[in-house]
């Protein structure tokens, strides 16, 4: 005697839920791979921004053994792997003051690419001490000294150093 009717899946039902299943765990491998990918290629910006900065403090230091070049470049090993970087000089509007920009690739030399990274910063005698405030439009600089005391005299870029007169406030810093 057979049941009037059998309890379980089709060969169809089955092949079906497979197939859901497979396509579920297909679009979460693909998630999973670009989180992967984003996550190296945001290790490898954070490192060429590291090379980058470092090479601007590296220009800073070395004053202006550099500054009659408008270009340099060179190779670094760093975190174990490859880069290069190309350092750039720019004029400003000061005669004494040049813009550095560092733009960093990862591999060697003869990789082509875009930079990963890029950073700028200033290089010169026009800019000011520290805890100074320079007034660019009357090319004056003002500090201050001990708890507040206004200071004049002329620093070592030959600006003089002036403050307010008459307006009871203490230069800003």
């Amino acid at each position: 005697m057979k049941p009037k009717y059998a309890h379980g899946f089709t060969l169809v039902e089955v092949l079906v839920a497979l197939m859901i299943v497979a396509m579920g765990l297909a679009a979460l491998m693909v998630a999973v791979s670009s989180t992967a990918r984003t996550s190296g290629y945001l290790r490898d910006k954070t490192l060429a921004q590291w090379i980058a900065l470092n090479r601007i403090s590296e220009v800073r230091l070395n004053g202006n053994n550099k500054f009659a070049q408008n270009t340099d470049t060179a190779e670094v090993n760093f975190a174990g792997r490859t880069w290069h970087y190309d350092t750039k000089y720019f004029d400003t509007s000061f005669a004494t003051m040049r813009r550095v920009v560092v733009r960093v690739y990862a591999g060697d030399a003869k990789t082509k690419g875009n930079p990963l990274a890029e950073s700028s910063g200033f290089l010169g005698t026009a800019l000011g001490t520290p805890g100074s405030n320079t007034d660019w439009n009357q090319n004056t600089t003002t500090a201050a000294g001990p708890q507040g005391t206004p200071l004049t005299g002329t620093p070592a870029t030959g600006t003089p150093i002036t403050t307010p007169t008459g307006t009871g406030q203490t230069p800003s810093r």
